[in-house]
């Protein structure tokens, strides 16, 4: 606070006004908030000669700090000023004052004379104005201009209202505040922590945070976005293919049922079939015996008979073995096969079928090898049952349309299976429900062999289709991808 009664003689009578000062203890507390170790003040300036602005400054110096040692530069002209200023001792601080000229003669503006202190200073500067902020020092407790301006202004406004000059008391305005050069104080390492209460910092470079904190927030949030939604992704792809494992191994599981179902409806004709070598085994055995009962068995004979048993006991054998690969439950395995070969098996397998239904079964093969990659018992069960359904399909009409061809061909670099009947069709707005899971026309069917066939071929990468021909009948045609292209 200025020393109100002591500046008002100073007025005319009839006068009033509105002071701005900075005390010497501000300045001083300023300095020691620079520079906490602070010993020593450097005073530089006009004002400090001045009685009514400093002229108390010793005094109220001596009160804060006793032991403060000050190197008094106001009466220097400004050449020695800026001599001095770059040697001063480390624990020190320039405080300064308005500078009109150097003291020879050249007269400058205040900002300027101080500026050129500034050039030379090897200490912190504490500075006095608004005005000289961001020019020369670091800080300190600030006139404020426009605040000054604005309080004159609004005291200006009561006396054109008609109010007497001398009853307004002249009063200290609130136009005094600490303020701090932020790029200073990082030059000097001032702790923001030491500034005076109610400090404030201006000239503040944002931090990365602070200048890019939407952009940062943006780009975080679409990263965040990306990755929840790979996550889902990789999430569902991990349960589809854990579906897919298991709705193969239910495809592996019904098929394998179809299997044992087929095996069942063909168990009395298997059984025939395997009693005619048995029996023929056992006629030979006899004869044998007989003729060794002779006096002179005739050894050619013995041999025609052990020739003819063990033709017999091979038959039986291939027949066990078929059965066995059809109904083992092995693991899915694709291996290169010939498609020829395939569909030949499964015809002669199902020959014994035929015989018992007085069905004709009749391959027309291509006419060289055509590889395919595919599981050997799957792709055979695929084919069976095709074979299956044309045989009960024409197992009831006369003896000159119980005849099944199946062909093998190439067409636009595809392996191609057709199983043919001569039976009564496909009706038309069937066509695309046979395929469908449990869909049959039989009394006693399942209606899953279709299913199973169209997920085993599907699965291959083939298709598979139906249509009528048209000279009468079904065909089912079944395409797969050949394991070797062909040029």
């Amino acid at each position: 606070m200025p020393d109100l009664p002591e500046t008002r003689a100073l007025f005319l009578p009839g006068t009033t006004a509105i002071f701005a000062k900075v005390s010497p203890t501000q300045i001083l507390t300023a300095a020691r908030a620079v520079v906490p170790d602070l010993t020593g003040v450097v005073l530089v300036g006009d004002a400090w000669k001045n009685p009514l602005t400093y002229g108390h400054w010793k005094q109220e110096f001596a009160a804060a700090m006793p032991d403060l040692e000050i190197i008094d530069l106001s009466g220097m002209v400004l050449r020695e000023v800026r001599e001095r200023v770059g040697s001063l001792p480390p624990r020190s601080a320039i405080l300064t004052s308005a500078m009109y000229s150097d003291g020879e003669g050249t007269h400058y503006l205040p900002a300027a004379a101080l500026a050129r202190v500034a050039e030379r200073a090897n200490r912190p500067i504490i500075i006095t104005s608004d005005t000289f902020l961001g020019r020369t020092g670091v800080g300190g407790f600030l006139l404020l201009p426009e605040t000054i301006g604005r309080e004159a202004g609004q005291l200006a406004m009561r006396i054109l209202g008609g109010e007497s000059p001398s009853n307004i008391p002249s009063v200290a305005g609130d136009n005094v505040k600490p303020i701090f050069d932020w790029r200073q104080l990082k030059l000097w390492n001032v702790d923001e922590a030491h500034l005076p209460p109610g400090s404030e910092v201006r000239f503040r470079e944002p931090s990365f945070w602070e200048q890019y904190y939407w952009r940062v927030m943006i780009s975080v949030g679409v990263v965040l976005v990306q990755a929840t939604m790979i996550a889902v992704l990789l999430r569902e792809r991990r349960l589809r293919f854990l579906a897919e494992v298991e709705a193969r191994q239910r495809m592996s599981e019904l098929a394998h049922m179809n299997r044992l179902a087929t095996a069942g409806e063909m168990s009395a004709t298997i059984a025939h079939e395997l009693s005619q070598p048995l029996a023929a085994i056992l006629i030979n055995a006899e004869t044998a015996e007989q003729v060794l009962q002779t006096q002179a068995p005739d050894l050619g004979v013995i041999r025609e008979i052990l020739g003819d048993i063990r033709r017999d006991d091979k038959r039986a054998n291939e027949i066990v073995v078929q059965v066995r690969s059809f109904l083992k439950r092995a693991r899915t395995e694709r291996i290169e096969l010939d498609l020829n070969a395939a569909v030949s098996d499964v015809f002669r397998f199902l020959s014994i079928q035929a015989l018992t239904y007085d069905v004709s079964l009749a391959t027309d093969r291509w006419s060289s090898d055509i590889r395919v990659s595919a599981d050997k018992v799957q792709l055979q069960q695929a084919i069976l049952n095709l074979v299956m359904n044309a045989i009960e399909a024409v197992a009831d009409l006369p003896e000159d349309r119980r005849r099944i061809v199946g062909r093998t061909s190439l067409a636009n670099n595809q392996a191609m299976i057709s199983i043919a009947d001569a039976g009564d069709g496909i009706r038309t707005e069937k066509v695309t429900e046979i395929f469908k899971p449990f869909f049959t026309t039989k009394t006693r069917g399942m209606g899953i062999g279709l299913s199973i066939t169209r997920t085993i071929i599907e699965a291959h990468g083939g298709r598979i289709w139906a249509e009528n021909a048209p000279t009468g009948g079904a065909v089912f045609h079944i395409s797969l991808p050949l394991a070797v292209a062909r040029s």
